[in-house]
């Protein structure tokens, strides 16, 4: 049976709800006995969730990396994603960020602005001594699991908003990345980093 939406809510075969089956009433709280007080019985492990409040928290979640991808679509960062990966195309680019989305809100917002810093990071560093690239395509894919495994149904695509309105690309970074010399003027600490042996020995030359 297909999903159906209902009060904000997706789950398959329709409306959440504590009590599903039809024709059979809620239980009714206990009735206290003379003498005594009626008590919960005690909570044991963590608190569990409805699976329409689940989705609810999924699709919220979502909504936050899709602004956080679009916040992070910037020219410069692209840029400095070519180096550590030694080219970068679309979805490369889309990996990378998931990647840096996983670093938490600090090491983001710096970047963001200043992605040569990315220099500094532990990852990073360790990255260019293994040659290996920095990506990360699952953070983009963990609310539709999450949304599946809660519900049984995928994520639907109208239960968020899919992206701002990307940025324009900025005019100062327009020029190839293929031109090493210019990415090595913009992004220093970065080029220096993942530069060839002999690239390193050159620019050492008086």
């Amino acid at each position: 049976m297909g999903a159906s939406r209902a009060s904000g809510c997706w789950t398959p075969g329709g409306r959440c709800s504590t009590h599903r089956s039809a024709g059979v009433p809620p239980p009714s709280p206990p009735v206290p006995q003379a003498g005594r007080t009626a008590t919960a019985p005690p909570r044991t492990g963590p608190p569990t969730h409805s699976p329409c409040q689940a989705a609810q928290e999924i699709v919220a979640a979502q909504q936050i990396l899709q602004d956080l991808m679009t916040d992070s679509y910037r020219t410069p960062l692209w840029g400095a994603a070519y180096v550590i990966n030694g080219g970068c195309s679309d979805d490369g680019f889309d990996y990378f960020r998931g990647w840096l989305i996983t670093q938490g809100r600090g090491t983001f917002e710096r970047v963001i602005t200043d992605p040569d810093a990315l220099a500094e990071l532990a990852a990073v560093r360790a990255s260019a001594a293994d040659g290996l690239d920095i990506e990360c395509e699952g953070a983009l894919n963990m609310a539709w699991k999450a949304h599946r495994t809660a519900t049984g149904a995928d994520l639907p695509d109208d239960s968020f908003t899919s992206h701002r309105p990307e940025p324009e690309a900025d005019p100062d970074w327009d020029f190839d990345f293929e031109d090493g010399a210019e990415l090595g003027r913009r992004l220093p600490r970065l080029t220096e980093l993942y530069a060839e042996p002999d690239q390193v020995e050159a620019s050492a030359r008086p």
